[in-house]
Order: C-alpha cells, then structure tokens, then sequence
C-alpha cells in the first residue's frame, strides 16, 4: 500500500529541523548500507552516532505518533529511529529493496521493516530530480512531495531515488514493523477505519456504526502481533 500522509510536520516544524540541519556535518550514506547496496547509493547521510540525528528524529516520531492518517495506516509496533539524508550534484540511489531485518543498536533489539518511510524536507521546488521511485504490480509511481509530508510503502518494493540535477533534498526516513505485517490487511483495516470515520461524521446510524468498529477491533485482535 502506497499511502501519501500530509502535513506530518508544519511549516515551521519543517524551518526548525532544516535549519539544525544547516550546519550539520554530513557523511557518505554508503556506510549504512552492504556490499550491494553501496553499488547504487550516492548521498550524504546525518551520522547515525550523532547526537542532532537522535534529536531530531524523537521530533519526527512525535509528530507521526499524533498524525491519525499515519497511526491508521501503519498500526506502529516498532520504528527504527529515523535517519537524515541529503541528496545533491547528482547524487542518487539505484533501484533496491530494503533489508528485512534491522539493528536498532540497542543490545540484540531488532525490526522487522514491513514498512518504509521517506518525510520530505525541502520543498519540490528546491531541487530537480530526486523522485522516490517505487515500483509495485501496478507499475512505477513517482513521489515527490511538500515538505512536511510523508510516504509510506510497502518495504518489499523495489524503490529508488532519481539524480538531483539541482539543488538538495533532504529527507527523513524510517523503517517499521507494523503490528499487522500483512499489507493486504493493513489496507482492509485502514479502508474499514476510513469508513468509520466517514460515517461517524455524517451521522450514520450508530448501532451499524458500533457493529462495523466490532468488526475493525476483532480483525485487528486477530491480525495484530505484540
């Protein structure tokens, strides 16, 4: 499931963590990748040991943990602490697919990436180029978004960014580990939450409305892995 999140971040959500991004001192993103990985990978990276990365990324957590849209899409039982990348004077990432399982760096704690996660930072028209590229049964979708917004997909696809030609984008991007690891039911459910909501808001009749929320928890109770 490809699903766009708007407005993760305000404006000046967005203007506090590119300006601490400014003067940050940016490493070759290679070095969090394997063998196959660093073939395709042309970016700059926040060091995943520094300090502004842990900051910043408790920011982009908080905010998705108050987003309703994201909550209701991915069902979060783990994220791995988002990372910060920079892509600029051609700087790409060829087409991979994210690896399964990831270190947290805590002790032996790991997730397991069901889902992947790009925030954009810089504004569509800062830069050419750099659009996130994921492909899927239906075909190639091209994602290139407001800063603020986010995109979440499945972390099987086979994904890349494109050269920037001009410019930067910056971006944040995680990895989660849904409490439903089927995509095809997280869809069901979310499709059944939007529903709720849709009728909940347009005065529904309520007994229909509860029977249909019963019928979403129990899905879920049956689905969900703690």
């Amino acid at each position: 499931m490809l699903m766009h999140i708007p407005d993760v971040l305000d404006k000046e959500q967005v203007a506090g963590i590119r300006a601490a991004l400014g003067s940050a001192e940016w490493t070759d993103g290679r070095q969090t990748v394997g063998p196959q990985g660093a073939k395709v990978k042309r970016n700059l990276q926040l060091p995943d040991a520094s300090p502004l990365r842990r900051e910043l990324g408790d920011r982009v957590v908080a905010a998705l943990n108050r987003h309703p849209l994201y909550h209701a899409a991915a069902l979060p039982l783990r994220t791995l602490s988002p990372r910060f990348n920079r892509y600029e004077g051609g700087g790409e990432y060829g087409f991979h697919i994210d690896g399964a399982v990831m270190s947290t760096g805590l002790g032996d704690t790991h997730v397991r990436s069901d889902i992947s996660c790009t925030l954009f930072l810089s504004e569509p028209e800062e830069y050419d180029g750099g659009e996130l590229i994921v492909s899927d049964t239906y075909g190639e979708h091209e994602v290139k978004l407001p800063a603020g917004d986010a995109i979440v997909y499945p972390s099987s696809s086979l994904h890349r960014v494109t050269p920037v030609t001009r410019g930067a984008r910056i971006a944040s991007f995680f990895w989660v580990q849904s409490m439903v690891r089927d995509d095809g039911a997280r869809r069901l459910l979310l499709e059944m939450d939007t529903a709720i909501r849709t009728l909940s808001a347009s005065g529904a009749d309520q007994a229909a409305i509860l029977q249909l929320t019963g019928v979403y928890h129990n899905l879920l109770r049956r689905w969900a892995e703690t």
